[in-house]
Formats: C-alpha cells, structure tokens, sequence
C-alpha cells in the first residue's frame, strides 16, 4: 500500500472507532473478505467469521441501543473504555510491521483521534437527550452510521480525500468540543439544581456565559 493509503487506512479505522466500534470492524472484515481490498496482515483477522459475526452482532445490539433516549448515553458511556483503545489498536495495525516507535506514534495518534470523535458523538448525544421526542435519536444515529461506512469507504478508495475531509472534521471538532463541555456543565447545574446538589444561581450564571460566549453581545443602539 502507499504511504497515503496506509495513513488514511489507519486514521480512518480510529477516527470510525470512536463513532460506532462494532461498524468499522464489520466493514473492514465485509471488505476483506470480499476481496474489494487487501488488508494489512495485523488485520486479516477481522476477515475470520467468528469476529465478523460478533461484530455484526454487537453492531445490531447497539443499532436499537443507540436510538433510545438515555440509553444511548450510557451505552456511551460504558464505551469510553472500548472504543478508545480499540482505536489506538486499530490504528496500529493498519501500518503494518513498520518497528515499534512507528507502530506506538500511531497508537497515540489513533487513540486520541479515537477520543476525540467518541467524546463529540457522546457530548452531542447527550445534549440532544434534552430534546423529549425520539426522532432526533433515530436521525443522528442514522447519520453516524452512513458517516462510518462512508467515511471507510472514501479512505479505502479515495484516500487524499479522505485526508482532507479529517483534517476539516478536527479543526471543526476542536472548536465544538469546548462548547459541547460548557453546554454539558450547564445541563449537569440544572439537573444538581433539581436534586439539591447546587444553587439555581450558578445555573444562572452559567448559562449567561455561555449565550454571551456564543452569541455575543447585541450591538447598543
């Protein structure tokens, strides 16, 4: 494989991970097997049946689970500790046998890529959660899981795109994420509010930071 496929081969499975584990390595042992692409010898093993029915089985386990209200977050939750290290481990493996500092570089660089999609998909889930009707559950899911497979695909047969299209979604992810973090504290202050845990005032406040961080100030008359 060339440098810029392996790269967006790589990239590509930990930044997937981190938004639906068991649909990356479905597709991954669907294309291999299938013989639409030749995988790095580290991953053949998600071409055996075994792994490709449990994931296709997980995958179907967190279909249902990630269009329920609450349940989503939790299953989430739960996550943080598999996906993550599933990237990292994912993300080294595409490289091939390239010597240890080249495969421990790109375990760091998955895992935090890994990380970093997990934690947006889990922040926006949960702020979603807000919303009492179930239908935007059902679309962000949706939307996650065509973004996996196709995400995957461009990176299998259009690499240099797929490079640029991540380099685009990690800038945009480092400006949300900070605004997904004070949205989440402000839902966490109103739900303490409720049990007693803390002081309506500091809700108050906090959500006045962040309509003025946001929105920004209306210009006087």
């Amino acid at each position: 494989m060339e440098p810029v496929s392996i790269i967006a081969l790589s990239m590509g499975a930990a930044w997937a991970s981190g938004i639906n584990l068991y649909a990356t390595l479905f597709m991954l042992g669907y294309m291999g097997s299938t013989g639409n692409m030749t995988l790095p010898v580290e991953l053949e093993v998600l071409s055996n049946p075994m792994v490709m029915t449990a994931a296709g089985f997980m995958y179907c386990v967190e279909f249902f689970a990630d269009k329920v209200p609450g349940v989503d977050s939790a299953w989430d939750t739960v996550h943080t500790f598999i996906r993550i290290p599933a990237g990292a481990m994912l993300a080294a493996s595409a490289v091939g046998d390239v010597g240890v500092a080249m495969e421990l570089t790109t375990a760091l660089l998955g895992g935090a890529l890994a990380a970093g999609t997990h934690t947006t998909k889990a922040g926006s889930r949960l702020l979603i959660n807000t919303s009492p009707e179930p239908i935007t559950n059902w679309t962000a899911s949706i939307s996650e899981d065509l973004l996996v497979i196709g995400g995957l695909w461009t990176a299998l047969y259009h690499p240099a795109l797929f490079i640029i299209g991540l380099i685009v979604f990690i800038l945009i992810m480092i400006w949300l994420l900070p605004r997904l973090w004070r949205l989440v504290k402000t839902i966490f202050y109103k739900i303490g509010s409720w049990l007693g845990l803390c002081e309506p005032i500091i809700i108050e406040a906090d959500i006045q930071q962040e309509v003025n961080s946001s929105v920004g100030e209306l210009p006087k008359s």
